[in-house]
């Protein structure tokens, strides 16, 4: 949640930061504030979205090489302009802007208060900046030691950035549960929560790992020290991302572009690793781990929101394919409840991000155990990818849209991927079986594209439906966590309360709620429990209730019966996952857009989630 960026360097500071702020306002969009060096703290900020700063801003003095900025989600304190950041010192010779949250605030704040400090704002990132002002003063030590030092007071999560009034070359940066990259440009650096306000000024970065604390001063190398004091050798990577990629390319939101991408992030997410000539599938990222997989007693998988859902489909094809048993667990709740776990266990734990503090704490919880863990992300570099024993990138590209979409296929097609792997290597899928399941992987992305043409059609079925108060999504099988999925979709960016369901569960309870009024989407394709799926619509059509359904190419039986249909390609049970979903997206989208919602940036909704 919440976006930072600094620079110090021969630029302008004020116009490279405000780009950047545009770029990660998808983090949080509450409030947003910039702080500006140049012989005095300067620190404007405001309620609302970067925008709204901007015109704060105009006509003020933002001269300066060197500065900060950020945009918040609220967690501490509502979102006002008192408590934006970034916030200062009681002296004003600091100013800190901060992503995560620190848990023992309460008692640091009673202390500091007890030492004659005031506080002006709600939040807990205000609690710190006075903090390491007072060790400043009472220990005589410098900005980074009394950061040091402060930070091994702190309990809870932060990146944070500090700028001091009396080191006007100099930048403070740490972290611990929430991301930080730092971009090493010639006589610059820039540091950001994530590299998209990076990427158009250098693909040269450092990945701050949890508890190391970056010196970064004007015509000096990075120095990085771990808050025990211990020196670290900081390693530059190369950034694998083009700038396009974080455009929106002529689209007129980034949800609708990275929709369109799919046919592309799915063939990505395969290429190199589906080999139909061959008649095998390869995943590097686990070669050195395969034994272990294929001798687990079990396979849990972890997950928030749409990964979950995904994970969901994981359950389908694991069990299907391998005839490993599996769990799908909220990483919320597996943190929490004490799970029974050992070493011959196997947890695969999946984030667009690789920085959800949920699934974080899953894989440390699951490592002191002794499991082995895998992850399936879409961000190089990300914690989740460091922290795991192994894993597999998405390669679905930056994702800009809050609602995910391009990263919900890309990790169900990894996920096919390696229920395929594991089943040939345990011998549960004939040779046939297989080859017949590897070409009709390989037509997925074409299939993907010719249902993205049918988006007029979706559109014409959003008027209609654009006024609803409630709906139901319902499928059975792999269809089940499409009509999750596509719930959730409805939900998240237009506002409009929808639940998915098994469809056979509507009878214990949902159909209460169907009447003339109701539109019921039902996941209702020729493959799978079919049959059932068409009595299920019976009984939604016999109460009145108003059918929008998702049908194989030419199946008339169901079009009979539906209000309105969409049309998808034939595909095999365990691949409709990868194409159902795609007018769910549709739908939605365009449901959002003719309701003026938001879409890339829909209320109270962060991308990132980096914090409880």
């Amino acid at each position: 949640m919440c976006g930072i960026v600094a620079y110090i360097g021969p630029r302008d500071a004020y116009p490279l930061l405000m780009k950047g702020l545009h770029r990660l306002e998808y983090r949080g969009y509450d409030s947003a504030g910039v702080c500006l060096l140049n012989d005095d703290l300067r620190v404007f900020k405001c309620k609302g979205k970067v925008s709204d700063l901007e015109d704060f801003v105009a006509g003020s003095d933002v001269s300066g090489n060197i500065g900060m900025a950020h945009t918040r989600w609220a967690t501490h304190g509502e979102p006002n302009t008192i408590n934006a950041h970034p916030h200062l010192s009681q002296n004003k010779t600091l100013a800190i802007i901060h992503n995560g949250i620190i848990e023992n605030y309460t008692v640091l704040r009673s202390e500091l208060k007890n030492r004659g400090y005031t506080f002006t704002s709600d939040t807990d990132t205000e609690v710190l900046v006075h903090l390491i002002e007072d060790i400043m003063i009472n220990e005589h030590v410098s900005v980074e030691e009394a950061v040091r030092v402060a930070l091994n007071e702190v309990i809870g999560a932060y990146a944070i950035v500090i700028l001091a009034k009396d080191f006007p070359d100099k930048i403070i940066a740490a972290r611990k549960g929430s991301p930080m990259v730092i971009g090493v440009g010639k006589d610059e650096f820039f540091i950001a929560s994530d590299a998209t306000p990076i990427i158009e000024y250098t693909n040269n970065v450092v990945y701050l790992n949890d508890e190391e604390i970056a010196i970064i001063e004007r015509d000096h190398e990075i120095q990085i020290r771990t808050i025990l004091n211990q020196k670290q050798t900081p390693y530059i990577e190369k950034l694998a991302m083009s700038l396009g990629e974080i455009e929106k390319g002529g689209f007129d939101h980034f949800m609708l572009k990275e929709i369109y991408e799919q046919p592309h992030s799915i063939y990505d997410s395969m290429r190199g690793r589906l080999h139909v000539d061959q008649g095998i599938v390869t995943l590097g990222g686990i070669r050195d781990w395969e034994q272990k997989i294929l001798n687990a007693k079990r396979i849990i998988i972890t997950a928030c929101g749409t990964s979950w859902h995904a994970g969901l489909v994981g359950e389908y094809l694991i069990e299907d394919f391998a005839r490993i048993p599996v769990e799908v667990e909220y990483s919320s709740e597996f943190r929490y409840r004490n799970p029974v776990l050992g070493e011959d266990d196997v947890v695969i734990a999946i984030s667009q991000s690789g920085e959800t503090a949920d699934t974080l704490a899953a894989i440390e919880l699951a490592k002191s155990k002794g499991a082995t863990v895998l992850g399936i992300c879409n961000v190089v570099g990300s914690s989740i990818a460091r922290a795991t024993h192994a894993g597999i990138y998405t390669h679905a590209g930056p994702e800009i849209g809050v609602a995910s979409t391009k990263a919900f296929t890309a990790q169900v097609a990894v996920l096919t991927l390696l229920g395929l792997l594991l089943a040939q290597k345990k011998g549960t899928i004939s040779q046939t079986e297989f080859q017949k399941i590897l070409i009709e992987l390989d037509r997925i992305p074409a299939k993907v594209q010719q249902i993205l043409e049918l988006s007029q059609k979706i559109k014409d079925i959003a008027t209609i439906y654009k006024d609803v108060k409630n709906s139901l999504y319902l499928g059975r099988g792999y269809n089940f966590p499409v009509a999750l999925e596509g719930a959730l979709k409805l939900k998240e960016i237009s506002y409009i309360h929808a639940e998915g369901y098994p469809a056979a569960e509507m009878k214990h309870g949902p159909i209460a709620l169907i009447d003339e009024l109701m539109p019921v989407v039902f996941i209702a394709t020729r493959r799978g429990i079919y049959e059932k799926v068409i009595t299920n619509i019976e009984e939604v059509k016999a109460r009145k209730g108003r059918i929008i359904a998702i049908v194989t190419e030419g199946d008339e039986t169901v079009k009979a019966l539906a209000d309105h249909w969409i049309e998808i390609p034939d595909t095999l049970e365990a691949l409709i996952p990868l194409l159902a979903t795609i007018p769910l997206q549709l739908l939605s989208y365009h449901i959002a857009v003719m309701l003026n919602r938001n879409v890339d940036q829909p209320r109270n909704l962060a991308k990132s989630v980096t914090v409880e």
